[in-house]
């Protein structure tokens, strides 16, 4: 009988060593491969606006916020387009061109979540594999589990991401003729579905949409310290559709 525990025992320290090994490496390999920060912006569709006379760069700026962070894009936004050589103006009808963007989303996410922002969906990952048993090797694993926890708490693979929505208009060139036709449909309540649309000969604007997708990734990252880069990140993309 002692042989058999013995035997067991042995089991159960060359187990947990085992995962204690994978486990410790892992942390280390995320602390190496993380440990400058990485920011990415990209943006979904690209969008080319015409260029036009010094005297038509007039544009007016809205720029909403419907996250749960506070920050403070648009004053830099137009800080970056006066700079490029535009005039805001706070007039719709007097200007040329018309940059309106929405914050969506400010948080920590997965890479595949972030990834999945740019297909305008969500992708959301099922977790969750129970370890259980009586035998010391189950323990062990149950132990090594514990360990993989600890191990994740002190290195965490942290990704921020920012998500916002963006609509840019342009005026028609002389003598061009924009049509638009437009479909939507909603719904309220659990029984009720509402469609809409509309068809209009001639529009005074061309509309683009596009999304951007701001993403900060480092080991043990907090946002105060990935928001700076991140809010960078959008202002640049955002003004580079404007600017040369």
């Amino acid at each position: 009988m002692l042989p058999l525990i013995s035997k067991l025992s042995w089991r159960c320290t060359v187990t947990v060593a085992l995962i204690l090994t994978i486990t410790g490496c892992a942390a280390i390999n995320t602390s190496i491969e993380k440990s400058d920060l990485d920011v990415q912006t990209r943006a979904s569709e690209s969008v080319f606006l015409e260029p036009v006379a010094p005297s038509k760069r007039i544009i007016f700026v809205s720029v909403r916020n419907t996250s749960d962070r506070d920050l403070e894009i648009k004053p830099r936004i137009v800080e970056r387009l006066s700079n490029s050589g535009y005039q805001i103006t706070q007039d719709p009808d007097e200007a040329y061109f018309m940059l309106q963007a929405n914050i969506l989303k400010v948080g920590k996410d997965n890479q595949q979540a972030s990834d999945s922002y740019l297909e305008a969906g969500f992708t959301g990952a099922a977790l969750g594999n129970a370890v259980s048993g009586s035998s010391d090797t189950g323990k062990g694993i149950v132990i090594g589990a514990l360990v993989g926890i600890i191990a994740d708490a002190l290195v965490d693979d942290t990704l921020y991401t920012m998500v916002t929505d963006l609509q840019l208009r342009e005026r028609p060139r002389n003598n061009e003729v924009v049509t638009q036709q437009q479909s939507e449909e909603s719904t309220q309540g659990s029984n009720t579905s509402i469609s809409q649309s509309s068809s209009l000969s001639s529009v005074e604007w061309k509309i683009y949409h596009t999304r951007i997708v701001s993403t900060a990734n480092q080991v043990n990252l907090e946002f105060d310290e990935a928001q700076a880069a991140l809010e960078d990140g959008l202002i640049r993309s955002i003004a580079g559709f404007f600017a040369e």
